[in-house]
Order: structure tokens, then C-alpha cells, then sequence
């Protein structure tokens, strides 16, 4: 068995300055919360409550003066809800999701329908969206578009910042073209992160050339699902899984295995991969 890791992967600058965040609020406060997970792997959120920051699920749950924002942001409805509480507000949202919010809430402002390219029930879109003041809507495909050409005299269209660039390309030129007899102004605005594109692009390379790839990550982490759509996209046989005991030996023995990581993945888990590959082989 050979086993490569793809030149890009793991944890992006986004999440380590999340968790140096939390880290540090932790050590002042003892007790923080967070709404919804810090950041979508399973790994994280139990090594963070450990230290005192808790994951809930709405404001109701809220026990404590400290609220932490997760990595992928939080809807204004929301920010402003726990800003009338008094709350003390520890904000772990990632600058590109930042950037993709205000592209949002610009675009607006000069009189653009907004589309977002992305899930409309993953938390980061829902944030993004609550920045347009119900003038923007989540589409996965340009079609979904049907029934409101009378409003798209002025497009803006930008991404969730974990999607795939080609297949926002696509996304958008076909939306584009769908409605050139109604629409007067376009403007595109590219929100995917950097981090997301280096790791697809460096897992694709390595996918061309193994015969498996492992793609490791949090099963509820949408970079992670687009790293091994990408990979599979390939041909080769992929493996999205959360931890090292999920491989199963049979799979494994004799082959060349490429290993990418979601940006969300801690080193500790890559690194307990890679021996439990070697264990195999042995």
C-alpha cells in the first residue's frame, strides 16, 4: 500500500482562528456557548466542550453571559437578538463568510436581486441571506428561478463560500443566459474561499492518481462533501469518513490511497488516518 496526502488539506486559517478564539474565551470566561457548532466536525465540538464552550441549538438554551458565534456566521436576526439579551458576544465568524455577507447586504443596497449558489439549510447561507432584507434566495440550480422573472431587472449573484468555483461558474452562466430577455445589469461576485478551491483543486490532482481516496472529515461539513464529490467526480473510488476506525481493511490492502482532508478535519485525526493505514498494510 502507498499512501499520499494531497498537498492542500485540513484545517484553513478560518477555523484555527476560531478555535484560538474560543480557546482564549474559555480562559477568561470558563463558561461560553456557542450557537450551533463552533465548526462542523465532531472531533472539534468535543474537544471545546471539554474546555467549557458548549454547543446549543437556539438562544432559548442560552446559560451563559458569552455567546460565541461559529466559524460559518450568524443570521442578523440573530446577532441582534443576543445583542437585546446583554450578552457578551465572542464572533469566530470566518472573514470570507464575512465578506460573502456584506457582498450581500452591498448588493442590495444598490438595488440587485441577490442568488446565492448553495444549500438554503446550511447555517453559513441562512446568514448570508438574512443580510438582504428577504430580497435574496438560496438556488442549487439556475431553474429554481422560475416564476420571479419580473424581478430580475438587476441580478447579483454570489456563492456559499465552501461550493465548488466551476460549478458556480456554471451556475451562473446559466442563470445569466436563462434571462437575458429581462435582465438590464449583472453582477457576480466571487464569495467562494480560497482555502476551499486550493484543497478541491490539490485533491483532484491527487485523485487522477491513486487508485482510492480517502477524503476525511465531519459528515455534517459541507467542504468536506464538496472534497469528495470532487474526487469522485474523478472515477476513482472515494471514502468520506469521520474518524480512523471506519476503514475497513478489505478496501485497502494493495492499493495506492490519496488522503484529503475538509478544512474543519484536525491534524490529530489526518495523522490517526494515515497510521491506521499503515496498520493495515503491516
Amino acid at each position: 500500500m502507498e499512501v499520499e496526502l494531497a498537498q492542500e488539506l485540513g484545517f484553513c486559517s478560518g477555523v484555527r482562528r476560531a478555535l484560538r478564539l474560543l480557546r482564549k474565551a474559555a480562559r477568561e470566561y470558563g463558561n461560553v456557548v456557542t450557537l450551533g457548532d463552533a465548526v462542523h466536525n465532531r472531533q472539534v465540538v468535543e474537544e471545546l466542550s471539554g474546555i467549557g464552550v458548549k454547543s446549543i441549538v437556539s438562544i432559548s438554551e442560552v446559560d451563559s453571559q458569552v455567546v460565541a458565534v461559529p466559524s460559518h456566521g450568524l443570521s442578523k436576526q440573530n446577532l441582534d437578538e443576543i445583542r437585546a439579551m446583554g450578552l457578551s458576544i465572542v464572533d469566530t465568524t470566518c472573514p470570507r463568510v464575512e465578506r460573502a455577507q456584506r457582498s450581500a447586504a452591498g448588493l442590495v443596497k444598490a438595488g440587485f436581486q441577490v442568488v446565492v449558489f448553495g444549500d438554503i439549510h446550511h447555517p453559513e447561507v441562512e446568514g448570508i441571506l438574512s443580510w438582504t432584507h428577504g430580497k435574496g434566495r438560496a438556488l442549487r440550480f439556475p431553474e429554481e428561478m422560475a416564476g420571479i422573472e419580473g424581478s430580475l431587472k438587476s441580478l447579483g449573484i454570489l456563492s456559499q463560500t465552501t461550493q465548488n468555483i466551476d460549478a458556480f461558474a456554471a451556475f451562473a452562466s446559466k442563470l445569466v443566459s436563462m434571462h437575458l430577455g429581462t435582465i438590464e445589469e449583472v453582477r457576480v461576485v466571487n464569495t467562494i474561499c480560497d482555502a476551499t478551491k486550493k484543497r478541491q483543486e490539490a485533491a483532484l490532482e491527487l485523485a487522477r492518481k491513486v487508485d482510492l481516496m480517502v477524503v476525511i472529515g465531519g459528515y455534517n461539513s459541507a467542504n468536506t462533501g464538496r472534497l469528495a464529490e470532487v474526487c469522485a467526480s474523478t472515477g476513482v473510488e472515494t471514502h468520506h469518513v469521520e474518524a480512523a476506525w471506519e476503514l475497513e481493511a478489505e478496501q485497502l490492502k494493495g492499493k495506492r490511497i490519496g488522503i484529503s482532508a475538509g478544512a474543519s478535519t484536525p491534524d490529530h485525526v489526518i495523522r490517526d488516518v494515515v497510521v491506521r493505514l499503515k496498520n493495515i498494510e503491516s
